[in-house]
């Protein structure tokens, strides 16, 4: 199972993607957990306490190690670099475990010009790609709402794309953009979540403005989410009403991706 989760920061997606690589581990899968979002919270939806949190070492610092595998100098515009690098061993080597999850940090790419493509941007794609093809783990993805790591060949061995929405127009635009890249490379269905649900009006809101065989389900605005959030501790761990929520999210995926 190969799960991306996007969506407009703070959303929530972070949240969504803790949870189900805690359910998945719960049921005795192996579960690689990927932070490929620049503002790195992964380990914190885990619960990675901060002495194995420290330990994750984002894969585009990797200057000595993207220069060695890509024969080019990060940093430097205008050379020539392999676009198929050697990372095979780059997961067990930089991924920290906690609790039967093994969790990578790929880090920001710096851009010098619009579609630019570096070394450590063809470093980072290269690990995403062998976590997708080559790995028989679970994969759980959390993406910023730009999906450039991925490229179209690697994008069709995704199972599911889930864009995490929540009640407001902005949210919504951003859905869209992730639904036209999605489209540019090959995706036609992302899935949809919708968070910090409160009332019937927030429902009518989603379902006015996306297919509602799109929708896996809804988590609810949760005093609880936003507490754990303060004490450092998973939110997971915290609030029974969101395991039940995204248990039922994680079962209806399953049905949506068994058609």
């Amino acid at each position: 199972m190969k799960i991306a989760i996007t969506g407009k920061g703070g959303v929530g997606k972070t949240t969504l993607a803790g949870c189900l690589a805690k359910i998945y581990t719960a049921e005795g899968k192996r579960v690689i957990a990927v932070d490929a979002d620049p503002d790195a919270n992964l380990a914190f939806a885990l619960g990675f306490p901060p002495e194995k949190e420290k330990k994750l070492i984002p894969l585009s610092q990797l200057k000595d190690i993207i220069k060695e595998r890509t024969g080019a100098e990060p940093g430097v515009l205008g050379q020539m670099f392999s676009l198929n690098p050697k990372v095979d061993d780059i997961p067990e080597r930089y991924c920290v475990e906690h609790e039967g999850i093994k969790l990578i940090q790929m880090g920001g790419v710096e851009k010098g010009g619009a579609g630019c493509v570096c070394p450590e941007s063809s470093f980072i794609k290269a690990v995403i790609r062998h976590l997708i093809l080559e790995r028989e783990e679970v994969l759980i993805l959390d993406m910023e709402a730009g999906i450039e790591h991925l490229g179209r060949a690697t994008a069709s061995f995704v199972d599911a794309f889930i864009a995490v929405v929540e009640p407001g127009i902005r949210s919504i635009k951003t859905f869209e953009t992730i639904k036209k890249l999605a489209k540019d490379l090959g995706i036609d269905k992302v899935l949809v979540v919708a968070n910090k649900v409160k009332d019937e009006a927030d429902i009518k809101f989603i379902n006015d403005h996306i297919d509602t065989g799109d929708l896996l389900g809804v988590i609810s605005y949760n005093e609880e989410i936003i507490n754990a959030d303060k004490m450092g501790i998973s939110p997971y761990d915290s609030s029974s009403v969101l395991r039940e929520e995204v248990s039922r999210i994680k079962s209806n995926l399953s049905l949506k991706i068994e058609k």
